[in-house]
């Protein structure tokens, strides 16, 4: 085995450590989140960033945006924000500069959803990293995600 091969295979180990991590804390809160709110993880994603929309210039995403904010392509992500308009907690409307442009806001009971969920979302979010932590292949990662300022959030 060369030395290319021995990092590339502990690349990979590390990769899979971390697709480990984000698989399990991405499981447990799905699972929080369903029973507690009957909000699936990406629901609650797309509610938090559109709900940090403005009206000032630039301050509402457009579809492509949600999109790569809530990391779904833009088809699923249109389905996505049909399903929350259905259910009243998301409406759309044109963009008054661009016709061609359609925006989406949080509604009052999207708002209300979001607030109730999201101490229930940063729960999840923590015992999951505690539980993450008593790994010890797990628990770098853990400890660079804790160390993360929420910087490079979209």
């Amino acid at each position: 085995m060369t030395a290319t091969d021995a990092a590339d295979a502990g690349l990979a180990h590390s990769w899979y450590a971390l697709s480990v991590l984000q698989q399990r804390i991405e499981t447990h809160i799905e699972r929080t989140l369903e029973s507690r709110h009957g909000l699936s993880a990406r629901e609650y994603s797309l509610l938090d960033v559109l709900s940090h929309q403005h009206n000032g210039e630039g301050g509402h995403l457009r579809m492509h945006q949600v999109a790569d904010a809530v990391v779904l392509s833009q088809s699923a992500a249109t389905r996505l924000v049909s399903r929350l308009e259905d259910r009243g907690l998301l409406s759309r409307y044109l963009c008054p500069t661009d016709r061609r442009g359609i925006y989406t806001d949080v509604t009052t009971a999207g708002l209300a959803l979001l607030a109730d969920a999201r101490p229930t979302h940063d729960t999840a979010l923590r015992e999951a990293l505690d539980r993450a932590a008593g790994d010890p292949r797990l628990q770098p990662l853990v400890k660079a995600v804790e160390a993360l300022d929420g910087s490079a959030a979209p």
